[in-house]
């Protein structure tokens, strides 16, 4: 299911249904990896249910939650932008259940489609620009001092 919180929900359902047909249903369980920081992004996910903690590497520190997602959203972005490898990593917060996409068979499509991809790839920035603020406010609140959270 493609929800109002992801923003592949913008897409036309005739779009929404030739990305379908590279998905697959997959589970995650508690404390599953999804991916890692720096590793090779080659799918990207719809969360159904469960949710997603997103973290990053801190040089000697253990990874830092920065975001927490879940029903309806789109989980993984870097497949996307070269050189598609992931900027963040993902550990299942509670069991997971998703939609799987095959990244290399949707960046064929999108070259295939110019108009799809324009409109995927504009889905894709909105999540990208709501990834990194929650990433900087979250990095500020820890590491920041005091006051240099997000200026209202």
């Amino acid at each position: 299911m493609i929800t109002r919180r992801n923003p592949l929900g913008m897409l036309s359902p005739a779009d929404r249904g030739r990305l379908l047909e590279f998905a697959t249903e997959v589970s995650f369980p508690v404390g599953a990896r999804i991916f890692e920081e720096g590793s090779r992004a080659d799918r990207f996910w719809i969360i159904h249910t469960g949710s997603v903690t997103l973290d990053v590497h801190v040089p000697g520190r253990r990874a830092v939650a920065v975001d927490t997602i879940g029903h309806g959203e789109l989980l993984g972005w870097s497949w996307l932008i070269p050189p598609h490898t992931w900027q963040l990593g993902a550990e299942a917060h509670s069991p997971v259940r998703a939609l799987e996409f095959d990244a290399p068979a949707v960046r064929t499509l999108c070259a295939e489609d110019p108009v799809l991809g324009q409109a995927l790839t504009r889905c894709v920035a909105e999540v990208v620009g709501r990834r990194l603020q929650s990433t900087r406010t979250r990095l500020l609140h820890l590491y920041g001092p005091h006051g240099s959270g997000p200026m209202r």
